[in-house]
């Protein structure tokens, strides 16, 4: 066993947790909604700093992970985006680019298969349902609320399976 492996698991939200989403909100409020756009605009994030700061504090102690409701067809820009941040490398799992489930679904699975084999010290994200359906499995949550709220952004996630 790797000394990686050993480390617990500290679980990391991409948009409105570590990037800024709030420049391409815009997108979400046509009829019908432009997703391409919407993620093609995703490498112009502005980093937030609570959230960065938090991932920089938990690599201390844990491997970092994160965990995406972004379609897979967005890892290239997704990754870029973390190293240009200088965040810590981690694995990064995605939405199937034919996923439509529910944020809270998506990543809900994740986090059981993951803990299956590892201890998951923490998971940050700022949907609130995510959060709730975690917290209700047993998992260590903070919630993300570092970020201005969008109404399009979490009707999306929950109605459409998108992010």
């Amino acid at each position: 066993m790797t000394e990686s492996s050993r480390r617990p698991l500290a679980v990391f939200d991409l948009d409105n947790t570590l990037a800024d989403t709030a420049h391409r909100q815009r997108f979400l409020e046509r009829r019908p909604r432009d997703w391409d756009a919407f993620f093609a605009a995703a490498p112009h994030d502005a980093p937030l700093a609570e959230g960065i700061a938090l991932v920089h504090e938990s690599a201390r102690e844990c491997e970092v992970v994160y965990l995406t409701g972004r379609p897979e067809r967005c890892r290239r820009d997704t990754l870029d985006w973390l190293a240009a941040q200088g965040l810590p490398e981690g694995k990064v799992h995605m939405r199937g680019d034919a996923d439509r489930r529910p944020a809270r679904y998506t990543k809900l699975e994740i986090l059981r298969r993951l803990a299956r084999t590892r201890e998951i010290r923490v998971l940050v994200d700022d949907d609130e349902l995510v959060c709730e359906d975690a917290r209700r499995a047993g998992f260590t949550v903070v919630r993300a609320r570092w970020a201005a709220p969008s109404g399009e952004l979490r009707a999306a996630q929950e109605r459409e399976g998108r992010t």
